[in-house]
């Protein structure tokens, strides 16, 4: 495929956006009317809002509530195309960004490939513990929590082994903490009353985190109170605890053995290989140091954005890797490209913009903290609930989420459990 088939509004300049996240989609509408063709290039025909994935996970929303056709949400803008294609590299000698399918030229390259999970060095563990990136990872965690019950019934009364219902879930950041305070839901309200054989509240949930705290980028308060209520659910948070290895049985700490038949990660992540591949400095994680404009030092036509972009923000500190920053850089690389591309003067250089960080706990419990505003509790989840809803995409998806969260709240159950997959 030396060129994709032209759009129907194939004119001006080529502009490629490798990945249909949210900075891959936010670049492409806001060249929405600018003269050039944009070509949106993922290996997924569907986008997905990813901070709601532990959601699908545990059970609580099914996989078609958080994620949409790619196709679908670029279908009135006139000037873009979707290609799915797996994108395996970059020459920017010859402008091309290489493909599965052959290579596609471009004039200006947008990178917002996203990011993998990071073992620091283990790549091994990845097969006993799961990461959290895709409606694919999502899938296969829920099969994993759900037939650890399903497995320990089986076992009959009184003879199944504490590490069938054991589940330790590595990182105490936000996906770790929610992760966490879900299964917890899960084994003591979702399933009361539906095993003859095992009680699934006397399931054991470990978070293990190797800090000093869970939660780091919040303040100390919230990231305290997230412990209190994590306990009071059940929870075993464990600080200051290394991992030093993972296998099929279970985890082993610096300070001990965990046996557990289901492991799952939420402590680090790395930028896709897509990214580390490109020409410049990278940091530990593998993102690209990018130009004030989020450029390629050197080649002032490729921009990488979101997970894979290395910049910090206005008080120094790097730009974390989460859907608002993306947005924020896709919108800004959006709207610099089309400037350059109609002469006009290009924006002030990129300024991250913090919102905010927002975690939940558990069932009415979340950590909201907002400039000078902390929410915990019952207020606290409201207001997360509602953040959530009010960014999904389509009046469709926000309906049907705030309904599944109501009847989960009132009834206490959980309506996507499925076992699905090998």
């Amino acid at each position: 495929m030396g060129q994709p088939a032209a759009s129907t509004a194939a004119s001006g300049p080529r502009v490629v956006i490798v990945g249909a996240g949210f900075g891959g989609l936010e670049a492409a509408r806001a060249l929405a009317h600018a003269a050039a063709e944009v070509v949106v290039i993922d290996t997924k025909n569907h986008h997905t809002f990813q901070p709601l994935l532990y959601q699908v996970a545990t059970a609580a929303l099914s996989p078609a509530a958080i994620a949409w056709p790619i196709r679908n949400l670029l279908k009135t803008q006139a000037n873009a195309q979707v290609l799915m294609s797996r994108v395996t590299g970059v020459d920017p000698a010859a402008h091309e960004v290489l493909t599965d399918a052959g290579p596609v030229a471009y004039d200006q390259l947008v990178i917002a490939a996203g990011a993998a999970h990071s073992y620091f060095g283990h790549d091994d563990w990845a097969v006993f513990a799961p990461g959290l990136k895709s409606l694919e990872d999502a899938l296969d965690i829920r099969r994993r929590i759900l037939s650890a019950f399903e497995r320990a019934e089986l076992a009959g009364k009184g003879r199944a082994g504490p590490e069938l219902t054991t589940f330790v879930v590595v990182g105490g950041g936000p996906t770790g903490v929610e992760l966490a305070g879900s299964i917890a839901e899960i084994a003591r309200d979702a399933l009361k009353s539906e095993f003859r054989h095992i009680d699934p509240a006397m399931a054991r949930i470990v978070l293990v985190e190797a800090g000093p705290r869970i939660l780091p980028t919040f303040p100390e308060n919230l990231a305290a109170e997230a412990a209190r209520r994590l306990a009071r659910y059940g929870v075993d948070v464990r600080t200051n605890a290394m991992v030093v290895d993972i296998d099929a049985a279970g985890v082993t700490l610096e300070d001990g053995r965990i046996d557990a038949a289901t492991v799952l990660w939420g402590a680090g992540v790395r930028a896709a290989a897509l990214v580390a591949g490109l020409p410049g400095e990278h940091d530990r994680a593998g993102r690209v140091e990018v130009a004030p404009d989020l450029s390629l030092p050197g080649h002032p036509d490729i921009f990488v954005v979101g997970d894979g972009a290395a910049v910090a923000s206005p008080d120094g500190q790097p730009v974390p890797g989460i859907a608002p920053a993306a947005k924020q850089m896709g919108g800004y690389v959006g709207h610099v490209i089309a400037a350059r591309l109609s002469g006009r003067p290009p924006p002030p250089a990129f300024r991250y913009r913090h919102a905010g960080d927002l975690a939940t706990i558990g069932r009415g419990a979340a950590v909201v903290k907002l400039g000078r505003i902390e929410l915990t509790g019952l207020l606290g989840w409201l207001f997360w609930g509602f953040i959530h809803v009010y960014f999904l995409v389509g009046l469709r998806a926000r309906f049907f989420v705030a309904l599944d969260w109501l009847w989960s709240y009132v009834t206490y159950h959980r309506g996507a459990r499925l076992i699905t997959g090998a």
